[in-house]
């Protein structure tokens, strides 16, 4: 499993053990993503009238933004069973079918990180998601035989970070497909309220907006952020979550007022400082911060190119002008895929790496 994968599945293992109540268990709980909730209230009262299981669903996003969470509402929201499993772990053709069989009529089957899935394994996918039938191999040279084998009608729920990565087959039998935003300050406001409740924690007003304006856009990350401030108050203080106690424990944690981890700084750092003016690749920079490069693709740059910190270019990554300015560093020139023109350094060797 690589170091993204075990990221993921950490995150949610600690997400899922802090209380069953801080997940939303229907649409009207979630907050967020209100287009696509509107969408999906169609699609499911319209898969009941006609008696029939819910399309197939792709939700892609970066992690913490309730891919898993909108499984799970799915499966309530239709009445029926959820069968969990990620792509890294199904090996064989065989661990895939195994499930497939005992699905029931309507379960929802959810696959987190269906990007990583064997390429094998995958293919057996495609005729149990248009036909409902397994296409399996019997042996093995010329005494091999393919057996055809129903399964019940059932709603595959894939949820990946690099959705650029799926096949094109399996991409086209996915019927509902969307990609999660992040959530607005506003959002996250009422997430962090509806933990603090569940959690039974005291807060102001100005402390719950201090978290949510520090917490990336993610309610994964401003749950994670109100536990450690929780600390804080009940160690350092009377129990209650203050603005000002919010600012001196996320100072203290190193979370910036844009949310910034000391992680997003150091990779921030390397563009700005080290590789200054140049294009550079995801591999030299994954060796300079000692990260995987899916790992600074999946988690630390999904947020820094929304808040305009970081452009992709066919050379590499560079820094904009607006993290020059953020992080009060002085920079040369026009921005384009070649660095900053103008610049009187010369093109280091690093920079010729690209994507």
């Amino acid at each position: 499993m690589s170091e993204t994968s075990l990221l993921s599945s950490i995150e949610q293992q600690d997400d899922l053990s802090l209380s069953p109540a801080l997940r939303p268990l229907s649409l009207d709980e979630f907050v967020g993503q209100d287009g696509f909730k509107r969408q999906l209230r169609v699609f499911i009262q319209a898969a009941r009238n006609r008696g029939e299981a819910l399309d197939h669903v792709l939700l892609a996003g970066p992690p913490g933004l309730g891919k898993t969470t909108l499984a799970h509402i799915l499966a309530t929201e239709l009445g029926s069973e959820i069968i969990i499993t990620a792509g890294p772990v199904l090996e064989r053709q065989g661990d895939l079918a195994s499930i497939l069989t005992r699905l029931a009529s309507g379960d929802v089957l959810f696959i987190d990180e269906i990007h990583r899935m064997n390429r094998s394994v995958e293919e057996i996918l495609y005729s149990a998601m248009e036909d409902y039938k397994l296409d399996i191999m019997l042996g093995k040279g010329p005494s091999a035989q393919s057996v055809r084998i129903d399964v019940n009608p059932f709603t595959l729920v894939g949820a990946t970070t690099r959705s650029g990565l799926l096949t094109s087959p399996l991409r086209d039998r996915f019927g509902i497909m969307h990609n999660l935003e992040f959530y607005t300050d506003d959002e996250l406001f009422k997430i962090i309220h509806r933990s603090a409740s569940v959690l039974n924690v005291t807060a102001t007003d100005n402390g719950i907006k201090e978290l949510a304006r520090r917490s990336r856009g993610t309610p994964r990350i401003a749950n994670r952020l109100l536990r450690r401030v929780r600390d804080f108050a009940q160690v350092e203080g009377d129990g209650q979550i203050t603005c000002e106690l919010a600012k001196s424990a996320l100072d203290l944690l190193g979370i910036d007022s844009m949310g910034l981890s000391p992680s997003d700084r150091r990779l921030m750092d390397l563009l700005l400082l080290r590789y200054s003016n140049f294009p550079v690749g995801i591999k030299t920079l994954a060796v300079s911060l000692g990260e995987e490069p899916d790992t600074i693709a999946e988690v630390y740059e999904p947020y820094l190119i929304k808040v305009g910190f970081i452009a992709r270019t066919p050379r590499g990554r560079l820094a904009t002008p607006l993290a020059y300015e953020y992080f009060n560093v002085p920079y040369k020139g026009e921005l384009t895929d070649q660095g900053y023109v103008n610049s009187e350094q010369s093109l280091p060797p690093f920079a010729e790496e690209g994507e």
